[in-house]
């Protein structure tokens, strides 16, 4: 086992609430059939969870993972409180302890947490296979969360200076082991 799935901010304060983020059953059923197949596998499922004043105050509603989404005790949690889901937390070491050299991720938002989180595995070393039809976000005045998605997926997987490599895969083909 040297992958683990990382599964970042799908939360009930972000995807319970109108507006709901784009395709937001269709990505959290996508994340739901990827981390049963993680764990059949023995790949370890870490859920990230943000936490900020207000709708995702910790412990509050908003701030628990969102209705639908399937958890297992195995399951691991982090709670972070930037986009970085490394920065001042446990995430590092947590893969460390279990041998993971490359991350699958998906999750909310594509261009926040999902992209700053992508960027910084690599900088640490980590391959990453961003799910390309595995991650989210709102509309914005600039592009629909359609076009962000697309976007992330074309840039992020075109990123060679950090040595590397990140490829958008969509859900259905990411394969483990061998």
């Amino acid at each position: 086992m040297n992958s683990a799935v990382l599964v970042i901010d799908v939360q009930r304060g972000l995807f319970d609430e109108a507006p709901r983020p784009y395709a937001a059953d269709e990505t959290i059923e996508r994340i739901n059939r990827l981390t049963a197949r993680a764990r059949d596998a023995g790949i370890p499922v870490v859920f990230i969870q943000h936490e900020a004043a207000g709708i995702l105050t910790f412990g509050g509603d908003g701030w628990r993972l969102a209705a639908g989404l399937v958890v297992k005790e195995q399951d691991c949690r982090v709670r972070k409180t930037t986009p970085d889901s490394f920065l001042r937390t446990s995430l590092l070491e947590m893969l460390a302890e279990k041998g993971v050299k490359d991350l699958i991720i998906c999750g909310y938002a594509s261009e926040f947490c999902v992209d700053t989180t992508i960027r910084r595995a690599a900088a640490l070393g980590f391959p990453v296979q961003l799910v390309a039809d595995g991650h989210t976000t709102h509309d914005k005045e600039h592009a629909t969360a359609k076009e962000i998605r697309a976007h992330h997926n074309a840039t992020l997987s075109n990123i060679r200076s950090f040595g590397p490599r990140i490829v958008a895969v969509l859900a259905a083909d990411i394969r483990f082991g061998g």
